[in-house]
């Protein structure tokens, strides 16, 4: 079995945070964690795999819908080293194009209000991005 896997939707304001289940099959959407700084996203991330012991974090590679890497990835490159650096954890990178969008619609859809969209989204986003990981992994497709 799997076990267990993070996944990270980060952003400049906000990081999206969704979890496995413990058989690695079924994403669900966890938390939102407010960027004040390195220490304190880091201390929150700390805790969370403290709390949830993945054997992965997964985390969204921003490319382009062509398939280029751009700032973005540059970004979530240097937060991947910051990260690694800190925690024990393997880090994979995993395709996050649309997610965003699709998080958006599901929510729009289900009625919220545009301001509780806005607190939720980056959590459905890393829901999506991790569902998206678990289901290529259980038919043998890798990044």
């Amino acid at each position: 079995m799997p076990g267990r896997t993070l996944c990270l939707d980060y952003g400049e304001k906000r990081i999206g945070v969704a979890v496995s289940d413990e058989t690695g099959t079924i994403a669900q959407p966890l938390t939102v964690i407010f960027r004040k700084n390195r220490r304190h996203d880091l201390a929150a991330l700390s805790e969370l795999a403290a709390r949830y012991r993945p054997e992965r974090i997964v985390i969204g590679y921003p490319v382009r819908l062509d398939g280029t890497e751009g700032i973005q990835c540059e970004k979530v490159n240097r937060f991947v080293a910051l990260l690694s650096a800190h925690l024990q954890v393997s880090i994979e990178l995993w395709d996050e194009s649309l997610t965003t969008r699709e998080a958006e619609e599901i929510l729009r859809r289900s009625g919220l209000k545009r301001e509780k969209r806005k607190d939720s989204v980056d959590k459905i986003a890393a829901s999506i991005i991790l569902q998206n990981y678990l289901n290529a992994l259980s038919s043998g497709r890798t990044a």
